[in-house]
């Protein structure tokens, strides 16, 4: 049976603006990361995209290497995309990346013209695609001039690839530069994704190169910030709370930088357990708990989730129910953190 969108799905999700660009994103949208590769089910899949849509998000984020294997996500979107959601491809924002290893020889990662293009070519090929709404540089490369890798965004802006130019995993002083370079060449930076959340807040550090943090960066330069990894790779949870379950992610050891028992010890696993009890009072799972604590900011264009299935996804949708924190929370949570 074919798949039909829920009509009342834009009455469910907030939406918000990419910094100065006339782009709105869902408050909360869904990362490809580490759930849709292989060995699991593509039926989950299937369901879990299906439940973001009729739920309000219109953001699906992929990168080249996603899966595992590398290129396996974009294969596995791309086969559902055709069969459920081209109807829809107009309603629908898509993201990917380049930056980190595909290939052998020379030109198989990091920043330069000739690995970004043909990458995003490859990309579009997995998912059967003729254009991305949102393509990213993954990383900064320290040994490609800067200037290079931000003309190759912009080259593919302009040959309709990519609506849009990101870049991810760039810190505050390398950002300000890559902002100014697309500027000057006329295709603006849409967005920055870098890792935030309450155990991860490199974000919130000033870089004494600009004398700001990222946060300030960006929101001076009109630049979106959709933030990934917003629960830690599952530590912001009550999953690990009472030990490892076998089907959680240190469970599985999933490759990929996926979390492992070395990011368990005794200290954050006391913080977590105390920032349960502040979510518990607020009516929240502490995964709700820790993506609400991260759209209080106004400068946080959208979330990056993921899910391993349709519930825990509409768990983390419902987070966007409750934003608002006391000053007495507030403080509490800091204490906790410090």
């Amino acid at each position: 049976m074919s798949y039909v969108a829920a009509e009342d799905r834009y009455t469910k999700m907030q939406y918000r603006r990419s910094g100065k660009s006339g782009l709105l994103l869902p408050s909360i949208s869904l990362g490809l990361w580490q759930n849709f590769g292989q060995p699991d089910d593509m039926n989950v899949y299937r369901q879990t995209l299906r439940t973001a849509f009729d739920n309000g998000i219109t953001h699906f984020d992929l990168a080249n290497n996603y899966g595992p294997p590398v290129g396996e996500a974009e294969i596995n979107f791309g086969k559902i995309y055709k069969e459920d959601f081209i109807a829809y491809r107009d309603e629908i924002i898509i993201a990917t990346k380049a930056g980190y290893y595909m290939w052998p020889g020379p030109y198989g990662e990091w920043g330069s013209k000739k690995y970004l293009t043909s990458s995003l070519d490859q990309s579009l090929k997995r998912m059967g695609l003729d254009y991305v709404d949102v393509f990213y540089h993954h990383r900064p490369d320290p040994n490609t001039p800067l200037e290079e890798s931000m003309a190759a965004l912009d080259l593919i802006v302009r040959q309709g690839k990519a609506l849009y130019a990101g870049i991810s995993n760039y810190p505050a002083d390398t950002a300000a530069e890559a902002f100014k370079i697309l500027k000057q060449l006329g295709t603006p930076c849409l967005i920055h994704q870098p890792k935030y959340s309450m155990l991860d807040r490199w974000v919130e550090k000033k870089n004494d190169a600009v004398n700001k943090n990222l946060l300030e960066v960006v929101d001076e330069n009109g630049v979106g910030c959709i933030v990934f990894s917003p629960l830690a790779q599952g530590l912001l949870t009550d999953k690990y709370l009472k030990g490892i379950p076998a089907d959680s992610r240190v469970g599985r050891k999933l490759p990929n930088g996926a979390l492992t028992e070395n990011g368990l010890d005794e200290n954050v696993l006391h913080k977590v357990a105390a920032l349960n009890i502040i979510a518990q009072q607020r009516n929240q799972t502490m995964a709700q708990m820790a993506i609400a604590w991260l759209l209080k900011d106004k400068r946080i264009t959208s979330v990056l989730v993921g899910a391993s299935s349709s519930q825990q996804l509409l768990n983390s949708i419902a987070a966007a129910n409750n934003i608002e924190f006391s000053n007495e929370e507030l403080a509490a949570i800091e204490e906790i953190l410090k």
